[in-house]
């Protein structure tokens, strides 16, 4: 009989939600069961806040783990992935994405541009917060922790102290909370994290049965979109004080698929706001997302990015995709 693959994850509600959608779609697909092993990563166990840990936080453990051969495969968020690539490991599949769009959770059931001036807007990401400010809506925006439950309570909860969250739509529908949302926001007023809503299921290289096996999850429209966004962002080198934002978008055009990608740089409190646009076929999708991010540089992302500080290439993600 062949033993269950150990599938690593981390221990919140929405990992344990992702590695079992991942788990029960491969056992569907390929009659193997799986079986979760939850590992916990050192951003699980720092409340400091999570712009502050590094990058690769909430990652790394799931990789040595791998490394040590006491799992299997991982599932992790994708937009949780440093950009640099981790020795000896290799993303087998991507699924099919969730919609990469931010979502608002607020008081009264209000949207982005009722909140009054002054209302308390939580959230994880400095991407989050840059874009909020640049909008002008004069909102108090404040850096929070915690998973999925821990920020809905401090909007929803008997002792809430935020009149609004900003969390990742992906998340909340993964875990059947799409009800709360007050409001899904559009690109154009906040671009998502690179491969914001997108899963990365990860295994040993040398492991080819299972990479072979693995590749039956794998939704080539995803993989080309957060390819597209991830070259950017490692372009850019892009690091944990960056707020770097990317959308690609796959659209059937007059020669075939087209991959019509969306880029910008913000500086933290809003005042610099760079955005450009590129198009080109999936087949290119690394080359798209660096050429997009060689004209934002002309243009001066450098001195929003502040790289003369950068410890080098990473993630711009600031948390979880909690």
């Amino acid at each position: 009989m062949t033993a269950p693959l150990r599938l690593g994850t981390r221990g919140s509600t929405l990992a344990m939600a992702q590695s079992g959608h991942v788990a029960a779609a491969l056992t569907e697909a390929t009659g193997r069961e799986v079986e979760l092993v939850e590992v916990v990563t050192a951003g699980d166990r720092s409340s400091a806040p999570v712009h502050r840990l590094g990058v690769g936080v909430f990652v790394s453990a799931l990789r040595d783990a791998l490394t040590a051969r006491t799992i299997d495969l991982a599932v992790h968020s994708y937009k949780d992935l440093p950009t640099a690539a981790a020795p000896g490991l290799h993303v087998a599949a991507v699924p099919p994405r969730q919609d990469p769009r931010d979502a608002l959770v607020a008081k009264g059931g209000l949207t982005l541009a009722e909140l009054p001036p002054g209302a308390v807007v939580g959230t994880g990401a400095l991407r989050r917060i840059a874009q909020l400010h640049a909008l002008g809506l004069q909102l108090e925006v404040t850096p929070i922790r915690g998973n999925i439950d821990t920020r809905l309570a401090r909007v929803l909860g008997p002792d809430a102290d935020l009149d609004a969250v900003v969390l990742a739509r992906a998340g909340l529908a993964r875990i059947g909370r799409t009800d709360v949302i007050t409001e899904t926001l559009d690109p154009m007023l906040m671009l998502p994290a690179p491969a914001q809503g997108a899963l990365a299921v990860e295994c040993r290289a040398d492991d080819t049965d299972l990479v072979e096996l693995l590749a039956v999850l794998d939704h080539a429209p995803s993989r080309a979109a957060v390819t597209a966004e991830r070259a950017l962002l490692a372009t850019l080198e892009a690091g944990c004080s960056a707020p770097v934002a990317a959308y690609a978008e796959l659209a059937e055009g007059d020669a075939g698929d087209e991959i019509y990608l969306r880029g910008a740089v913000i500086s933290p409190d809003g005042t610099r706001d760079l955005r450009l646009s590129r198009t080109g076929t999936p087949a290119d999708a690394a080359e798209i997302g660096k050429a997009l991010a060689a004209e934002l540089l002309e243009l001066g992302a450098d001195s929003i990015l502040g790289h003369e500080g950068n410890a080098g290439p990473g993630t711009q993600q600031f948390g979880s995709t909690e």
